[in-house]
């Protein structure tokens, strides 16, 4: 059977945008790539420079094009809007890059009315919301990457303090991709050992293994996206990981469980607004959400996190 051609279309080829199209070519997951930002020549040169690889990886064809080019896409993965600068936090940029969708929404929707949207614009919680609202689109089909990355940042905090493979750490962080993310600590496990169990077994065996601490790990989880723009003005490449992760996910059809923001109907309490839970992904986008109980004093956390989302919304220009 001849394997299906896949398109991903990519808005906006700022850092993000042009490093997530890199790192899906490396990857191989899409047979044609179309790049589109307001700056035609940006996105030109980034197609060429990417484009000039090729004989040494996954082929693809990749080109600069305008809206109408996108129609026919499976994914469009959505990065326009301003980046964040030092010292501003996700949620300041709420509105200007609410504006900057408003205008995009429109055009995507009516050359790609059937592809699959990812988010990856922050405040990526908010974007997320005002997309689906504005673009008409079925929900399973709109998601923001949501906590992904923080996840996967959890992932390795702990798998370098208890000296195992990330890949063998089942951690989540749930709620808004920012400062109010909460860590369910008691979801944690290590190669399917639940975490205190594995450490209780570990600490008998060596002194090197010492307690987490949780309150620590999750202020550096906040901190890890600020830490790196401060260092070098940016993150991408991390988040360009991820947002691959999730468009093989879509394409390969693997009903993966991943934390992604979506729009939520009752799960924890918390309807009409987009947070990262566990999701269901698959080619039809995020078909399932996954509500486990939580601890008090993490539903606690969690329904801050809910409220300081509630608050942006009701306070937004849609």
């Amino acid at each position: 059977m001849k394997k299906k051609a896949s398109k991903i279309s990519i808005l906006g080829t700022g850092n993000v945008g042009a490093t997530i199209a890199y790192t899906l070519t490396l990857e191989g997951h899409a047979s044609e790539m179309v790049l589109v930002d307001i700056n035609r020549d940006k996105a030109q040169g980034e197609a060429m420079d990417i484009i000039q690889c090729t004989a040494l990886c996954p082929s693809v064809d990749i080109y600069a094009g305008d809206y109408p080019d996108i129609e026919g896409s499976d994914i469009v993965v959505v990065t326009v809007g301003g980046a964040r600068k030092p010292g501003q936090s996700r949620i300041d940029l709420a509105q200007r890059n609410v504006n900057i969708i408003k205008s995009v929404v429109p055009q995507a929707v009516k050359y790609a009315p059937n592809a699959v949207y990812v988010v990856v614009s922050n405040p990526v919680d908010i974007i997320t919301y005002a997309f689906l609202k504005l673009s008409g689109l079925p929900e399973n089909h709109v998601f923001g990457s949501g906590t992904l990355l923080d996840s996967s940042r959890l992932r390795e905090k702990i798998a370098h303090h208890v000296k195992v493979n990330p890949k063998n750490v089942h951690a989540y962080v749930f709620g808004e991709h920012g400062d109010s993310a909460m860590v369910p600590w008691s979801l944690t496990s290590i190669g399917g050992i639940p975490m205190q169990v594995f450490f209780d077994h570990m600490r008998n065996k060596t002194h090197e293994i010492t307690a987490i601490d949780h309150e620590k790990v999750e202020e550096s989880v906040h901190r890890s996206g600020g830490e790196v723009i401060r260092l070098k003005g940016a993150t991408y490449y991390a988040i360009a990981v991820a947002t691959s992760k999730i468009c093989r996910n879509i394409l390969r059809n693997t009903n993966s469980v991943m934390t992604l923001s979506g729009l939520l109907h009752g799960e924890y309490g918390f309807d009409n607004l987009c947070m990262s839970i566990p999701f269901i992904l698959n080619r039809d986008g995020i078909v399932n959400s996954i509500a486990p109980p939580l601890e008090e004093a993490e539903m606690e956390k969690l329904r801050a996190s809910a409220e300081l989302l509630k608050d942006t919304i009701a306070n937004l220009d849609l």
